[in-house]
């Protein structure tokens, strides 16, 4: 794994994104076990208090569980992966909307040029 961080954002709450992020576009697939909180910290060159609060917050939400002497994996609960992929495919596009609208295009406008990407995307 490699992350670029942000220095205006706790590292922790960047881990929780990215991590996030992995789990929802199925980077990491459901049930799959995460490496160990010290090898995720070497591998991320970050502390492994920082990795760790990250992934408390992660199960937190239930995206991730621990097994007791396992290790940390990914939930299986595909409803909940889905639930958070809407979630963030929704905050992504109001984001997308209020840049484009910032510059002073119409919904309409901003629909023609999605469309127009077509196969692009």
């Amino acid at each position: 794994m490699k992350f670029d961080f942000d220095n205006n954002i706790p590292i922790y709450l960047q881990l929780v994104t990215e991590l996030k992020r992995d789990i929802i576009s199925g980077k990491l697939s459901a049930g799959e076990r995460l490496p160990s909180v010290r090898d995720l910290a070497l591998d991320l060159k970050v502390n492994p208090n920082t990795v760790q609060k990250a992934l408390v917050e992660l199960e937190d939400i239930g995206l991730v569980f621990t097994e007791r002497t396992n290790g940390k994996f990914v939930t299986e609960d595909n409803s909940l992966i889905e639930k958070y992929k809407q979630e963030y495919a929704n905050t992504m596009t109001q984001k997308y909307m209020e840049t484009m609208r910032k510059i002073g295009l119409s919904k309409n406008e901003i629909l023609l040029l999605i469309n127009n990407l077509g196969g692009n995307v």
